[in-house]
């Protein structure tokens, strides 16, 4: 049988520079468009030469084939939230749900002061339901909608939306990055939170501030009269009432009951369909269009549409009908393709060990408190870049840092802050990585579009060095702790 091989540097090296300059070429040559299949052939590509390199080394093709199907295994749970997100958009569009959501954040927002109230109010939800997803897949469609009303930038109002979305994913207790960083790393659930509180909240009210500033400064380009001819068109084309919110409501009342995300975004597509015949009859017969075949067939083929194709506006103003025509599932198929492509390989190259000879060739550099949290800043960020998922972006630094945290006195609650200031909240500035891909298919803005604005994600993870090199809110363990944390080390290498 033939010896398996340790990568050398020089082997784990050449699908990350093969991935950095076949990407660098796809967006030159193809642009915002390169993530709608350009980059899924560089995805591959990398694969196939990690794979390559693999065999050359002593791996067997076939665990090597097994590895990336139980990789893409990994996040069939987001695919499938991705699936359902797209049906829940469809039959919020034709409910006239988003349409409620627009017409009411028309009259209730200022362009002066959205960008910062969009950030506030997702972070108040998210810390609530857990869930930057079902934020994003809801109150986010919404905000966006507003945005293009307001005649404000889509691309800020992302990144406000990632950035009060993932403050909340990141602070609350209900969420799964959240009790998956302090379960890594064997710290209180609790402790954990309160010790993020001290990168968290400056990064936050910085970006709030950032993003007040932004909105005072914003030149708004539509007139009164156009947003009140938007206003009208809404109003004429759909019943808007608050009663056409009660998907909303209903489907943050079921995240905060702890419901799973799965569920409760499926059941708020099938309610959106039930609004929609009840509020929108019109609407959905319209685009039906088969009213001859009876309502009742009528009423099925059009929810039935919505959930499989989404929903196509026909107000007769072109831009209130690009505003409104979007979801249903076979939306999300792009999406769902990059993903599998990222994750085929990512896992080839955890199997083969290069993610790991690289995070431990950057360890051996790290002599400094400070120092250390920058690798595993930069560790966490490389992860998402080169295995596209946040999952693997929080467990895989957690369990290869651990042991050197407690060799140097370092309280894990630390580690789990780093892990959470980087992995989770870096996660959603990958196009090709699960949170995204995500994001950009929900929101229908490109993550290099709204990268920038993300301020909260782009801050946390340097306050978080800076924290380091300083000492500010370094934690070191009493012999106590050291002992038993040693302790804890010897148990899970047993």
């Amino acid at each position: 049988m033939t010896s398996v091989k340790d990568p050398s540097l020089i082997d784990a090296l050449i699908p990350v520079i093969s991935l950095i300059l076949l990407l660098s070429v796809s967006v030159s040559l193809f642009g915002d468009s390169s993530s709608a299949g350009p980059n899924q052939i560089v995805l591959i590509t990398c694969a196939a030469i990690a794979s390559a390199l693999a065999v050359r080394n002593g791996h067997r093709w076939d665990d090597l084939q097994a590895a990336m199907v139980a990789g893409i295994g990994t996040a069939m749970g987001a695919i499938m939230i991705l699936l359902a997100v797209g049906a829940l958009i469809g039959t919020w569009m034709m409910a006239g749900t988003v349409p409620s959501m627009i017409y009411y954040g028309l009259q209730l927002m200022s362009p002066q002061y959205f960008f910062a109230a969009s950030c506030l109010i997702c972070a108040i939800t998210s810390v609530s339901i857990g869930s930057s997803w079902t934020v994003a897949g809801t109150l986010g469609v919404g905000l966006i909608g507003v945005s293009m009303g307001l005649g404000v930038s889509p691309a800020i109002t992302a990144g406000a939306i990632i950035s009060g979305a993932y403050f909340g994913d990141k602070m609350s207790p209900l969420s799964d990055t959240t009790n998956l960083a302090a379960a890594v790393v064997e710290t209180d659930l609790f402790d954990h939170i309160r010790h993020m509180a001290w990168t968290t909240g400056p990064s936050f009210l910085i970006a709030l501030l950032i993003f007040a500033v932004i909105g005072i400064g914003t030149e708004v380009t539509r007139d009164n009269e156009a947003l009140e001819q938007t206003m009208a068109i809404l109003h004429g084309s759909f019943n808007i009432t608050p009663l056409t919110l009660i998907p909303l409501v209903i489907v943050f009342f079921m995240a905060m009951r702890r419901v799973p995300p799965l569920p409760t975004i499926l059941f708020g597509a099938l309610l959106g369909g039930m609004v929609a015949i009840m509020l929108q009859p019109e609407v959905v017969l319209t685009f039906a269009g088969a009213p001859e075949a009876g309502a009742l067939v009528g009423y099925t083929r059009g929810v039935w549409l919505a959930l499989a194709d989404g929903f196509i506006s026909a107000t007769g103003n072109a831009e209130v009908d690009n505003l409104l025509s979007r979801g249903g599932m076979s939306s999300m198929l792009t999406t769902i393709w990059l993903i599998i492509s990222a994750l085929a390989f990512g896992a080839v190259l955890e199997h083969a060990g290069m993610l790991g000879r690289l995070i431990n060739t950057a360890l051996k550099a790290a002599k400094s408190t400070g120092s250390l949290v920058a690798t595993v800043v930069g560790s966490c960020i490389g992860v998402n870049v080169i295995a596209g998922e946040q999952y693997m972006a929080v467990v895989l630094p957690g369990k290869m840092f651990k042991a050197e945290f407690t060799r140097r006195n370092l309280d894990p609650r630390n580690l789990s802050r780093v892990i959470e200031d980087s992995g989770t909240l870096t996660s959603p500035l990958v196009p090709w990585n699960t949170c995204g891909a995500y994001m950009a298919a929900t929101l229908g803005v490109a993550t290099f579009a709204y990268l920038p604005f993300a301020f909260f994600n782009l801050i946390n993870p340097l306050i978080s060095i800076y924290y380091g090199y300083s000492g500010i809110t370094i934690k070191h363990l009493d012999d106590d702790e050291l002992s038993t944390a040693y302790g804890i080390i010897k148990k899970s290498r047993e």
